[in-house]
């Protein structure tokens, strides 16, 4: 699988070395030179995967994925931090912040490599899971649907309150013919 990744680093010989690594693994990457550049890019590609220094000018690498989470999204982004700040506490505050993994520098391109395949794989079950959540119960014989609290009720409601969807209604021709006409007397 090719990864989409935002790559930020205030440093231009690692944000270089680190695009190259990732286009040779077959990714395309967007380079951001500070935080407040990658804040920009991942609103409008919204990179599934994020590698980001912690620490940068304008916005730093924790700010920049507290940003990412607190933005409603339909998918997930996985978030890797890279610095060179070691320790526990350093490993808990980026935790905090939403980041799903840390790597030290200098990134080893092994240890990268295997950190993006984790990220793909939990990518890739988020994906399973929001369809296996998108599936409704509908029942076969009057298509009402099965809502949240596990009642019944009618498949307009239900789209309609989880949308700005509104319903008005007709009857297409195959139903006018079968269900309509019979019961005017045999057609028009």
């Amino acid at each position: 699988m090719s990864l989409n990744l935002l790559v930020a680093d205030d440093d231009p010989v690692a944000l270089q070395m680190l695009a190259a690594v990732l286009r040779g693994a077959g990714h395309r990457a967007t380079l951001a030179p500070n935080g407040a550049d990658a804040w920009d890019a991942w609103l409008i590609s919204q990179s599934r995967v994020v590698l980001s220094d912690w620490n940068m000018p304008e916005k730093d690498g924790l700010e920049l994925c507290r940003n990412i989470r607190a933005r409603p999204s339909d998918a997930y982004t996985y978030f890797i931090i890279l610095t060179s700040h070691g320790g526990k506490q350093n490993y808990l505050a980026a935790m905090e912040a939403g980041v799903d993994d840390f790597l030290t520098k200098p990134v080893d391109v092994d240890e990268l490599n295997a950190r993006l395949q984790v990220a793909e794989r939990i990518l890739r079950l988020r994906e399973e899971l929001n369809t296996l959540e998108g599936l409704l119960s509908v029942c076969s014989y009057c298509k009402r649907i099965r809502n949240d609290q596990g009642g019944w009720g009618s498949l307009e409601g239900y789209i309609e309150k989880r949308s700005r969807a509104e319903f008005s209604h007709g009857i297409c021709p195959d139903c006018y013919a079968k269900h309509v006409e019979p019961q005017l007397g045999g057609g028009a």
